[in-house]
């Protein structure tokens, strides 16, 4: 069977090199890796592959229906684009199946809901807490792009909403210290207020709920956010290798050995699986390179989804909780992004709610005791009282959650993209580049269609620089 496997593929190499062609092999069908095998399509070629570990497509971004019926993402995507390509993509496999919500978003500090971004929305706090964050923002000195993430936040806010908000919350969504990352990814991730508009706010009683790229967004109306890209998938289908985990490549030779025992080749390799993984793979990889690519961090988070028999009558969007107390740091409200997320779409009876705890090896967290935790932390925060029957509590791992734009995160890129662009190696997508300032999907998909067309036309990639 694996002698079968490996005949065919080198069969297949052998006849795409026949007719001329560079052969291009991709690793990952997630958004990166369809989006350049689509393009690579469009563009008339055929001499590529794709390889993909999983059973199925989508990558970190595929979604699961759980045994009693409820479907659940692998955290809280919301789609919405900064590109044209990402636009044409959904308006051409999902058409008119898609919902479309303006956001409703919360931030969870004590007992008190302040509406997104907190920091423009200071006049829901206790009155002392309110003017604590106020005199902070007067007396802040101003951050800098060269100050370590703590730094940032200190003289940005000032004392106040960095004790309320932005420390406590930043380290269970990264579960890394502050003073470890640097600041200079922050750009529209983090709403950056002027204190006179947090003062006018707070005086005139103003709701600033409109900041970000996000504050409007669409969601398929059946499969979850994984519809996308088996929508994508299939008709790319025929050269898409499913559960073919990759072990490990001859950069020399330019072949790739599967965890099966199959075998590929390449000219050039697209590469979309995270970049520490890929250069552990690569036979004899020179030192430094391989330093470099171990000095990388990122976190893992345990998403827990817990369907209720209890109609949706929550109209928010999604939350988030700085508190330690409470396990999660944002909880999505995933019935109201679609009906078909709870069994039959019966919405007068389900509804359901997705949590992300966040874990690395800086706070590794209890696993054991998380469903139970998290169980507790909703009736806690009053998202579900102890008379509502659960009818469902699924937990999903996802070990490559957030590239963390560590101090030295630059640097070790630096030493590593050179050098695997020196081999015909193109590493992109959110792990693929570790930049997680372009890592939401329509920042992948841009990645994989601009590298298509820079092998296939001599474009140069519009977002991805080294």
């Amino acid at each position: 069977m694996r002698d079968g496997a490996q005949i065919r593929r080198r069969l297949e190499c052998a006849r795409m090199a026949r007719r001329g062609g560079q052969h291009v092999s991709i690793i990952g069908a997630g958004p990166c890796g369809l989006a350049c095998a689509r393009e690579l399509q469009r563009l008339g070629r055929d001499d590529w592959l794709v390889y993909e570990r999983a059973g199925v497509p989508g990558g970190k971004a595929a979604s699961e229906t759980d045994p009693a019926g409820f479907t659940w993402d692998q955290g809280g995507h919301v789609v919405f684009s900064h590109f044209g390509e990402f636009d044409r993509l959904l308006a051409e496999v999902l058409g008119d199946d898609v919902h479309e919500h303006e956001r409703s978003s919360y931030v969870r500090v004590g007992d008190r809901w302040v509406p997104y971004p907190f920091q423009n929305n200071l006049r829901y706090l206790a009155p002392d807490d309110a003017f604590a964050c106020l005199v902070g923002l007067v007396e802040a000195e101003g951050g800098a792009p060269d100050q370590d993430f703590a730094t940032w936040m200190e003289r940005t806010f000032g004392e106040g909403i960095t004790r309320l908000f932005m420390r406590p919350y930043n380290l269970k969504v990264w579960a890394i210290p502050a003073s470890a990352m640097a600041s200079d990814w922050i750009a529209e991730r983090v709403s950056v207020v002027d204190y006179r508009r947090a003062l006018h706010n707070v005086v005139h009683g103003v709701d600033d709920v409109a900041w970000g790229p996000n504050n409007t967004f669409k969601f398929p109306r059946t499969g979850g956010t994984g519809e996308i890209y088996r929508r994508v998938a299939e008709p790319l289908t025929p050269r898409v290798r499913y559960r073919s985990e990759l072990v490990g490549i001859d950069v020399g030779r330019r072949t790739l050995r599967f965890a099966d025992g199959a075998a590929g080749e390449y000219e050039v390799l697209v590469s979309t699986m995270p970049i520490d993984q890929l250069i552990a793979a690569i036979d004899d990889c020179p030192a430094d390179v391989s330093e470099a690519a171990a000095a990388l961090e990122h976190n893992g988070v345990r998403v827990v989804g817990v369907g209720c028999e209890r109609q949706l009558s929550d109209d928010r969007s999604w939350l988030y909780f700085a508190d330690e107390d409470v396990p999660f740091y944002r909880v999505t409200n995933f019935a109201k992004y679609a009906a078909a997320n709870v069994p039959s779409a019966d919405t007068a009876r389900y509804s359901s709610y997705l949590t992300e705890t966040a874990y690395s090896r800086h706070r590794p967290g209890d696993p054991g005791r998380l469903e139970q935790d998290v169980l507790d932390g909703l009736v806690t925060t009053g998202l579900l009282d102890e008379t509502v029957p659960i009818a469902s509590v699924h937990t999903i791992n996802v070990d490559y959650a957030y590239p963390i734009p560590t101090r030295g995160r630059d640097h070790a890129l630096a030493v590593i993209q050179p050098w695997l662009a020196a081999h015909d190696i193109h590493s992109r997508g959110r792990f693929g580049s570790w930049r997680y300032e372009i890592g939401n999907m329509d920042h992948a998909v841009k990645m994989g269609v601009d590298v298509a067309r820079r092998l296939t036309e001599g474009r140069p990639e519009e977002l991805w620089s080294s």
